[in-house]
């Protein structure tokens, strides 16, 4: 067994920071929708805009850090190996079959995390923040010569929502699948991931990595 370091400082600190960015933006949305009364309609506008200018603000500085750092290269999709990860977490994880790949420094997600953090990062996210300062400037429509019914935005906006919610949940069920229920998420606070030598590294036939995250 050996710790490999494979999330940097601002790595885990913009992870967990859009988290709880993400978790406030979710529960003051859903109260504006009428859901449910927790901290009244006004303070809930106020947090959710507040909460959604930061995300943006650190959307931009983490774009920035990703192709300074080069790390955007970790979200380029792969073909190879895809159907292999479909077939692991359809059936052979819950048959306690090995992963069939290994998070290195330079390649830390397997070919279907690719896709759905990529899918995150220019789908889902571009159309929640793009529809949210429409939503937001609705009044200076105008002015920015944009016309039509806000009604298609909130709408876009809403779906979105739904969709992040989703891939919250996925991701979240998806951390608890390592060595331990809460391995993953230990690493994305120390930056180390506990794995096995691999058969190359040990010398020994079998060996390999324990920890997906």
């Amino acid at each position: 067994m050996k710790k490999v370091y494979l999330y940097h400082k601002y790595e885990r600190f913009w992870h967990w920071a859009q988290v709880l960015l993400i978790i406030m933006l979710m529960v003051t949305g859903f109260e504006i929708h009428g859901n449910y009364r927790l901290m009244g309609f006004k303070n809930a506008i106020h947090l959710h805009n507040v909460a959604a200018i930061i995300l943006i603000i650190l959307a931009v500085f983490t774009i920035f850090w990703h192709f300074v750092t080069g790390e955007w290269r970790q979200y380029i999709p792969q073909r190879r190996g895809l159907g292999t990860m479909v077939e692991f977490y359809l059936r052979g994880i819950f048959h306690g079959s090995r992963h069939p790949t290994q998070p290195t420094p330079v390649a830390k997600l397997n070919p279907l995390q690719r896709l759905s953090y990529l899918a995150f990062k220019i789908l889902i996210f571009p159309v929640m923040a793009t529809s949210g300062l429409l939503y937001l400037f609705y009044n200076q429509w105008d002015a920015l010569g944009l016309s039509g019914s806000v009604g298609w935005v909130a709408m876009l906006h809403t779906a979105g929502a739904f969709l992040l919610l989703v891939f919250l949940i996925v991701h979240v069920y998806m951390t608890t699948t390592g060595y331990t229920v809460f391995s993953n998420i230990r690493s994305m606070f120390t930056g180390y991931k506990l794995i096995e030598e691999t058969e190359k590294q040990s010398g020994v036939p079998g060996k390999r990595i324990i920890e997906e995250g």
